[in-house]
């Protein structure tokens, strides 16, 4: 019987190069200069800090600019709220999502099960979804419909097995 598993998944080294990038370019573009603006890579994400929210928000886009370049879907980051730090200057976190929370799955079991094939079946495994079902054209149809629906969260589809 036919399976695949749907995975959230984040590239690591990815970020930690596209953080760097924005890091490097952030030091030496004309308009950060001398601002003190600031992006760290932690275990838990990513932290911004600029001088003013307009700085924050061009930061940003600094970010996600390389983390595009790079192949990282944004879909991955979680904004905090930009928050005051000291000296009058700001600064914000942003999460990486990894791994399919339970309401996702939920939605995603939901869909499958909304899907008009028969023999199609999808659980839950930890922070991944399995998928199984008679036929491979009908997992390559719940692939297709899994990409047109926007859940909020980057998909991989992987472990595809006959």
């Amino acid at each position: 019987m036919p399976t695949f598993d749907v995975t959230s998944e984040v590239d690591l080294q990815e970020v930690r190069n596209a953080v760097d990038q924005a890091a490097r370019e952030v030091t030496t573009r004309f308009d950060f200069k001398g601002t003190g603006a600031t992006v760290e890579l932690h275990d838990d994400g990513i932290d911004l800090h600029a001088p003013t929210e307009d700085r924050l928000r061009a930061l940003v886009q600094v970010v996600e600019e390389k983390l595009v370049r790079r192949n990282v879907s944004l879909k991955a980051l979680s904004y905090g709220k930009v928050e005051e730090a000291s000296k009058g200057t700001v600064r914000q976190h942003v999460d990486l999502q990894a791994g399919i929370s339970s309401e996702h799955a939920k939605s995603i079991n939901k869909l499958v099960k909304d899907l008009p094939l028969k023999g199609v079946a999808s659980q839950t495994q930890g922070d991944q979804v399995r998928v199984t079902g008679k036929k491979r054209d009908d997992l390559q149809a719940v692939i297709t419909a899994l990409k047109a629906a926007d859940l909020g969260i980057p998909l991989q589809f992987g472990n595809f097995r006959d």
